[in-house]
């Protein structure tokens, strides 16, 4: 896992209405949590948004567990 998900997750309220995002992306934390509960793969999710890597999607289950 993530060593410091905080560092990979932004929540800014100029961006995406404040709502939790991968750090330089506008790709929100819920997106990739919704896809995952689609049944998505973590594959099929990194073929979708080119620029994640296995550790934002591993943030951003960190941030929603302890949010």
């Amino acid at each position: 896992m993530t060593n410091n998900w905080q560092d990979r997750i932004s929540i800014n309220p100029n961006v995406c209405h404040g709502k939790a995002c991968i750090r330089g992306t506008r790709i929100m934390v819920s997106v990739i949590l919704d896809n995952l509960a689609a049944g998505v793969s973590e594959e099929e999710i990194l073929r979708s948004y080119s620029s994640l890597t296995s550790e934002d999607i591993n943030a951003a289950m960190v941030c929603a567990a302890v949010r």
